[in-house]
């Protein structure tokens, strides 16, 4: 018999680092806090740095729940994207923004075993998520993100800045944790890094449109109905930055989902249409692009690794990062980027 000894004697439970809200208990969370009628159900729909929950009431109504992890977003950064998706809603584009309880009360105090979490009930974006849709969508997606940039240029949000020190600098002491210093990953990254540096500090500032942008759209972000209406949503990583970050972003997921190059293109050059119909890009915008397209890879690992606990070593470890940077960054940076 192996006997047991207490360690933590004074402790009745373990402290934890990252716990999933139960979904039954949420949902009856929900019903008090916001005077649904009795009998709504609530499925976790996914867990990762965010937990996003599908409520569904005796009416059929759909709503999406998203209780923030531990230690990642505080009070009043929630509370500037709130603000900012009020103004995109006030304005008439299509995103999925936060109702009130019935106290007028939008952020949600939930008492996690780790600690303090807040929780936020959104409209539900009609639709569903596709891989793969038509360039006249892309058209329409391109359209929308202007008509976002046109509302946000200028506007300050009290959330981060996305400078080369943020995007690139603190995200490879984040890979550093999971990334032996003298992989050839690893070697590439800082050279790489060092390079796109010198790019970011050669920008022409006086020529980059300047504003709040969203810094996520892509296909996991939005739903798109069968007659082609999109509704964007998930404005988590939402801070300030030159706009162009977004268009960067857009096109370099493209370039990640649609294999065939003809098709790509057609998607590309329809986004680009459809932004360009509302605001120009100017040349510095398209020089740039390639290289903030990059930076954006670099950025997330960053995320990824700084958020292990919400990933799990299944997915994040020394194999992943070593497969993203052969297969997807490395690709990229040589196709696209020019360095001189």
């Amino acid at each position: 018999m192996f006997l047991c000894t207490p360690i933590f004697k004074a402790m009745n439970h373990f402290p934890v680092i990252s716990s999933i809200i139960s979904p039954d208990h949420l949902a009856q969370f929900v019903q008090d806090a916001y005077g649904f009628n009795t009998g709504i159900t609530c499925k976790l729909l996914k867990a990762g740095v965010n937990h996003s929950y599908l409520i569904n009431d005796q009416v059929g109504q759909k709503y999406i729940f998203r209780v923030y992890s531990f230690g990642w977003r505080t009070r009043p950064e929630i509370e500037e994207e709130l603000r900012l998706l009020d103004l995109l809603k006030d304005n008439n584009i299509p995103v999925s923004y936060a109702l009130p309880d019935t106290n007028g009360v939008y952020i949600q105090e939930i008492h996690a075993p780790e600690g303090m979490r807040y929780g936020v009930l959104f409209t539900y974006a009609d639709g569903e998520k596709l891989l793969n849709f038509p360039a006249d969508v892309h058209y329409s997606i391109g359209r929308t993100m202007a008509q976002i940039h046109q509302l946000t240029e200028h506007l300050p949000l009290a959330r981060p800045t996305y400078t080369a020190e943020l995007m690139l600098q603190r995200s490879i002491e984040q890979i550093k944790n999971f990334l032996p210093a003298n992989s050839d990953e690893m070697q590439w990254m800082l050279s790489t890094q060092e390079t796109l540096l010198n790019l970011w500090a050669g920008a022409d500032d006086s020529h980059l449109r300047k504003g709040a942008v969203h810094m996520d759209i892509w296909f996991d972000n939005m739903n798109i109905t069968a007659d082609g209406r999109v509704t964007l949503f998930d404005f988590d990583f939402c801070g300030n930055g030159w706009l162009c970050l977004d268009i960067a972003y857009y096109i370099l997921q493209l370039y990640s989902t649609e294999k065939v190059e003809a098709e790509r293109n057609e998607k590309l050059n329809s986004f680009l249409a459809g932004y360009e119909s509302i605001s120009p890009i100017n040349a510095e915008e398209r020089r740039l692009i390639p290289m903030l397209g990059v930076s954006m890879y670099f950025f997330y690992l960053g995320v990824q690794c700084e958020r292990f606990e919400n990933w799990s070593n299944v997915f994040l470890n020394e194999t992943h990062l070593k497969r993203f940077i052969n297969l997807l960054l490395k690709k990229y940076f040589d196709d696209h980027v020019i360095t001189s």
